[in-house]
C-alpha cells in the first residue's frame, strides 16, 4: 500500500495536470474565436467564386488553361493538412487516416502516389511511413496568413503543369461547430466543374459576354486556387482550436473525478493507519495491565 505522503503527492499532481488543462482550454477558445471569425467571414467569398465558375464553366473549352487539362491518373498525390501541435484529441488521427486510405486506394489502381504535408504532425507521420514526401509545410498554423496559402497553391500549379503529378486531392478537417469537425478530401487539380461529370441546372443555362476576354479571365485561376488553399487552411486551424478546447475539456473534468477518487483512497487510507495506530496503543495499554 503506498504511503500517505506518495498519495499526497500524486492529489498535487493531478492538480497541477488539472490547472494546465483547464488554462490550455481557455487559450484554445480565444484562438477559436479568432479563427471563427476568420473562417466565416472567408466562405460567403469562396463559395460564391466558386459558383460563378461553375455557371461559366459548362461553355468553356478544357484547352484554355493548363489547370483544366485531364490526364491518365498515372501520378497522384495528396495533400494533407494536418496540426504542428498534439493535445486535440482525434484531430490529426482521423486526417492520417483517410489519407493513409486515399493513398492505397490509388496505389491499388497502379499509381505512383506521393505526400506533400502542411503541419509537423503530418511530417512526422509520414517519415515512418512507405509514401515518399514531395514537398512539406511546418509552422505554417504559427502565424497563418493569405501568403502561406498562396505558396502552397503556386507549388501545387507550378508542379502539376511540370508533370509531376496528374492529379492532386486535399485531405484536412472542415470546421462544422465547436463540437464538430468534419474529415474532408476532395480533388484539387484538375479543376472539376458543372460539365465534366454533372448536368448545369436551368438557370445556369445561357450565353456569357467576358470582359476582358475570356483567355484573360481564365488566367487568373491560379488566383482562385490561392484563394482555395488558404480557406483550407483556416478550416483546418479553426477545427484545430475546437478540437483542442474540447480535448482540454474533457481532460479538465477526468481529472477533477481523478482527484475526487485518490482523495477518498487517500482518506480511507489513512483511517486505516490511524485505525491501526489506535489498535496498538489499546493493545500496548492491556499488555501493561
Amino acid at each position: 500500500m503506498p504511503s500517505l505522503q506518495a498519495i499526497r503527492r500524486k492529489i498535487g499532481a493531478v492538480k497541477n495536470t488539472q490547472k494546465i488543462t483547464k488554462a490550455m482550454k481557455m487559450v484554445a477558445a480565444a484562438k477559436l474565436r479568432r479563427a471563427q471569425e476568420r473562417i466565416l467571414a472567408m466562405r460567403p467569398y469562396g463559395m460564391r467564386v466558386r459558383q460563378i465558375l461553375q455557371r461559366v464553366s459548362q461553355r468553356i473549352d478544357r484547352n484554355i488553361h493548363p489547370l483544366f487539362h485531364r490526364r491518365s491518373p498515372n501520378r497522384v498525390e495528396v495533400l494533407v493538412v494536418t496540426s504542428d501541435r498534439g493535445l486535440c484529441g482525434a484531430f490529426n488521427a482521423n486526417v492520417l487516416r483517410k489519407a493513409v486510405e486515399l493513398l492505397k486506394t490509388h496505389q491499388d489502381r497502379g499509381a505512383r502516389v506521393a505526400v506533400s504535408v502542411v503541419g509537423r504532425k503530418g511530417i512526422d507521420f509520414f517519415k515512418r511511413r512507405p509514401w515518399p514526401i514531395r514537398q512539406q509545410w511546418p509552422g505554417v498554423f504559427d502565424r497563418l496568413v493569405f501568403e502561406h496559402g498562396k505558396d502552397i497553391g503556386q507549388d501545387m500549379i507550378e508542379h502539376y503543369k511540370a508533370g509531376t503529378f496528374d492529379e492532386l486531392y486535399v485531405v484536412y478537417n472542415e470546421f462544422k461547430s465547436v463540437m464538430q469537425q468534419r474529415v474532408v478530401a476532395v480533388k484539387e487539380l484538375p479543376l472539376e466543374f458543372i460539365g465534366d461529370d454533372e448536368q448545369p441546372a436551368p438557370d445556369q443555362v445561357g450565353a456569357y459576354l467576358y470582359e476582358p476576354s475570356e483567355e484573360e479571365i481564365f488566367n487568373a485561376l491560379p488566383q482562385i486556387i490561392y484563394l482555395a488553399t488558404f480557406r483550407m487552411l483556416l478550416e483546418s486551424a479553426a477545427a484545430e482550436q475546437a478540437a483542442r478546447m474540447a480535448a482540454m475539456d474533457g481532460a479538465t473534468r477526468n481529472a477533477g473525478e481523478l482527484i475526487k477518487k485518490i482523495t477518498l483512497f487517500y482518506n480511507k487510507t489513512r483511517q486505516a493507519a490511524i485505525t491501526k495506530e489506535l489498535m496498538d496503543i489499546v493493545g500496548g495499554a492491556e499488555a501493561l495491565r
